[in-house]
């Protein structure tokens, strides 16, 4: 975990997350919470994970989510190098099934 990150101000925002039990409250909260392209860009990288994932190439990935080559390559390191979120979460909603 990156220690700039881990602050008591970003606890209490990963806690008051973990309170949210529907789509429906976290559209709310998120839309409070987040500009539209703020919202825009994290889909778009949890979109671009999902298809990395699934060995899409750079091409189809920029073709179908709009997201720049760098957006791409960031997302892919992290999936790579990263803290394996993504992995966490691909699994929990594979198993969620």
């Amino acid at each position: 975990m990156n220690p700039k990150i881990k602050t008591e101000p970003v606890d209490s925002l990963f806690d008051a997350i973990l309170t949210l039990k529907t789509r429906e409250e976290c559209y709310n909260f998120f839309e409070d919470l987040c500009t539209v392209n703020e919202l825009l860009s994290l889909s778009q990288r949890y979109e671009v994970a999902s298809m990395l994932k699934s060995h899409k190439t750079y091409l189809e990935i920029a073709e179908k989510t709009g997201a720049s080559t760098a957006t791409i390559s960031r997302v892919n390191r992290s999936l790579n190098y990263g803290c394996d979120g993504y992995k966490l979460v691909f699994e929990r909603l594979e198993n969620k099934d």
